[in-house]
């Protein structure tokens, strides 16, 4: 595509200035330009091209100098949306790129998602005319943005990353503690699937894909944060009326009151996530720690409790998960649960229903999962690939039952992988075990569903679709009974993985 080197120009220029306003900031004083690109000797006609390779320089070097952090903090909800606009269009358009650029693309995306020009812009959802799902409002603005910067169209293997982002945003809603949330590997799986996407990063669809999920975490992320910090420095004033001092030792080093009440949430949370990592783990630390033996005033043996000292001695290095008693769980689990559970399985039902009619027949049988393969029945396969499953009739009746049994075969082995890997982190371990209790439920729910069915089928002598049904069932009843064990501890329970393969 042919460029023009005036609009170019113009969009170097805005960047430039946001750039000079940025380090005037940090350094508290003018920023010196080189001659020839101050804001009066651009608005001249002067040679285009010669002050474009120049201005083209002076960027390379204030890019040096300005990092996401900075950028991050840069971005409020009084910035102009036209200079994150050029910004995109900058980041975007360099012909080489450096792993700050992707995650300066990352922040400028986001911002834009999260201040659309209209608000609820990126809310409206709806068909196309042949009933297939048209692009999203906010990846038409991209597309629109970025219209005179050349896009390859996205390789199949970059096509399959972003499918794990909607997953990913699910399971990110899902948590109710910070010490969770770091604990489950979620930025860090991120962090590597963006690296991943390499130049594709920068394509419209990409960003389309990974703003929304950069909005849904920041927020959740921050809410979660911030109910920590709000914890801890209850802990901190509460010991503080008590006369102590110490709340406990994270690292090798004493916490104390003054160092809690010197926390500032908003400061940590406008640094990068990479590089602030290690303080959001320290402060994840120190909230386990304070629930786990909350701390007491230090003072003389005689004002201590005896009851607090000997569970510290006796303590153990197993972790302990709060008692489980299954069938209360069950009575509990609540409409919301069950709908954020069928959420999963369509998408469940849906990857697989994918992955079935593109791969060869040879193959289609076993499905790649994130932890395992799923292995499926010849009749299984048929159903997922079956293009009459509206009708009204017992073949499509039977083929439903198929494909729901099988989508939570999958989900109860992908949670139980989930609970075996969350062992050691009670908070992580509880989300995990809700869901198998929400899981069991629809598998109930689909156990009687599919018996139904069967009895139909036998009536009508179709020996062949009860016995399919019946495999599938048993599967379901296999891997239920593993689910109930785990939860309750009655028996060791065997990979659910190794049963999938």
């Amino acid at each position: 595509m042919a460029e023009d080197p005036k609009w170019e120009l113009a969009i170097l220029a805005t960047v430039q200035g946001f750039y000079e306003k940025l380090l005037q900031e940090s350094v508290e004083g003018e920023v010196p330009v080189p001659a020839g690109l101050e804001t009066v000797s651009l608005q001249g006609d002067n040679d285009v091209n010669g002050t474009l390779s120049a201005m083209r320089r002076w960027l390379r070097l204030l890019d040096m100098a300005i990092s996401p952090a900075m950028l991050r903090r840069a971005f409020s909800d009084e910035t102009d949306p036209e200079i994150a606009e050029a910004m995109l269009r900058y980041f975007v358009r360099k012909k080489d790129h450096a792993e700050s650029d992707r995650d300066k693309t990352d922040i400028v995306s986001t911002f834009l998602y999260r201040h659309p020009r209209v608000p609820g812009q990126w809310e409206q959802r709806g068909y196309g005319l042949d009933g297939s799902l048209p692009l999203s409002p906010f990846e038409i603005a991209l597309i629109e943005i970025l219209a005179d910067t050349d896009q390859p169209a996205l390789p199949e293997e970059h096509i399959q990353i972003l499918r794990r982002f909607d997953p990913l945003e699910e399971q990110v809603l899902r948590f109710r503690d910070f010490n969770a949330l770091l604990e489950s590997g979620v930025i860090q799986t991120v962090r590597q699937l963006k690296q991943s996407l390499d130049t594709s990063f920068f394509h419209p669809g990409v960003l389309a894909t990974i703003a929304p999920y950069n909005a849904t975490f920041g927020a959740k992320f921050d809410e979660l944060f911030r109910a920590a910090s709000k914890e801890i420095k209850t802990f901190a004033d509460d010991l503080e009326e008590q006369g102590g001092t110490i709340l406990g030792s994270v690292d090798g080093v004493d916490v104390t009151v003054e160092h809690v009440k010197a926390m500032d949430e908003n400061r940590l949370l406008k640094l990068d996530y990479g590089n602030a990592l290690e303080k959001f783990q320290r402060v994840s630390r120190l909230k386990q720690k304070l629930e786990q033996q909350p701390p007491v005033k230090r003072g003389s043996k005689g004002n201590r409790p005896a009851a607090v000292a000997k569970p510290a001695a006796k303590k153990s290095a197993a972790v302990a998960h709060p008692p489980f008693n299954l069938k209360a769980m069950r009575k509990a689990v609540t409409p919301q649960q069950l709908a954020a559970e069928e959420t999963k399985l369509l998408k469940v039902e849906e990857s697989v229903r994918i992955f079935v009619r593109v791969a060869d027949p040879k193959f289609r049988q076993v499905v790649p999962m994130r932890f395992f393969n799923l292995t499926l029945t010849p009749a299984e396969a048929d159903a997922y690939c079956a293009d009459y499953l509206e009708e009204k009739s017992l073949r499509a009746g039977v083929a439903r039952v198929l494909l729901r049994l099988v989508a939570v075969n999958a989900r109860l082995i992908t949670e139980l992988e989930e609970l075996k890997r969350a062992y050691n982190s009670p908070s992580l371990w509880k989300l995990h075990a809700d869901s198998l209790v929400a899981l069991l439920e629809i598998g109930g729910n689909a156990s009687e569903n599919a018996t139904r069915v069967c009895a139909l089928a036998s009536q009508r002598g179709h020996r062949v679709q009860v016995e399919e049904i019946q495999t599938s069932l048993n599967k379901l009843r296999d891997y239920s009974g593993i689910a109930e064990s785990t939860l309750t501890g009655s028996v060791e329970a065997k990979s659910a993985a190794a049963g999938a393969d």
